[in-house]
């Protein structure tokens, strides 16, 4: 089956509704074993062009991806950058800020994991947690000296225009972004939460809070 990028890809200023897109598509491999080889051929070809982008020092590419507890963010870095050489690489993940993240604007903390020319950064969540998390979370604003009163429409708005504003400055100076975000089912967030506990294997990766924040799942 080909892969059609359109039938994954917002265009820029497209309205989104999650509703309109399916947690669930049709494997586009036939086989584990076709899987591999089409994974294998992928990583080669990723693993070509991460030396050209590193030869020409031209550009930096950043890969930002975002979803809900257990949408495979970790899994999917993990396999389909297996072939990248570490050293132009680097992974970052962005949890609730530190007390000295809290000190500075809500974008600092990403600023300073920016690839730099050649290499390929990527952030396992980033600055759009704080236009979603905080918005169900005001004790996260709170802590950082907005009350509640404060974050009105006006606020997130500003916001929203800081990211955009910083994401176009990056393109100008030669950074290209891409974006993911890993779309799952409520349903299918609690299997994958319930595979955790039973499996010895994963479910260190299973923590009540997890299974705390699904009460927020519609806000």
């Amino acid at each position: 089956m080909k892969i059609e990028i359109k039938d994954f890809q917002v265009e820029p200023g497209k309205k989104v509704s999650l509703k309109r897109w399916p947690t669930e598509v049709k494997p586009v491999y036939k086989s584990k074993q076709h899987y591999q080889e089409l994974m294998d051929g992928q990583v080669e070809e990723l693993s070509d062009l991460q030396r050209l982008l590193y030869a020409t020092d031209k550009h930096a590419l950043l890969l930002i991806f975002q979803g809900m507890d257990a949408s495979g963010k970790d899994g999917a870095i993990r396999h389909v950058l297996s072939g990248v050489n570490p050293q132009g690489c680097m992974v970052s993940s962005f949890k609730q800020p530190s007390a000295e993240e809290r000190m500075h604007d809500f974008l600092w903390r990403t600023s300073k994991r920016l690839p730099n020319r050649g290499m390929i950064g990527i952030f396992n969540r980033s600055y759009y947690e704080d236009v979603l998390v905080v918005r169900v979370h005001p004790e996260i604003l709170a802590s950082v000296g907005v009350s509640a009163k404060d974050a009105d429409e006006e606020f997130w708005k500003g916001r929203y225009q800081s990211i955009t504003d910083h994401e176009r400055h990056l393109h100008r100076n030669g950074t290209r972004i891409l974006k993911f975000y890993l779309h799952l089912s409520k349903d299918e967030q609690k299997k994958r939460f319930l595979e955790r506990i039973d499996n010895p294997d994963k479910n260190w990766k299973f923590s009540a809070a997890d299974a705390n924040e699904r009460a927020h799942w519609d806000e």
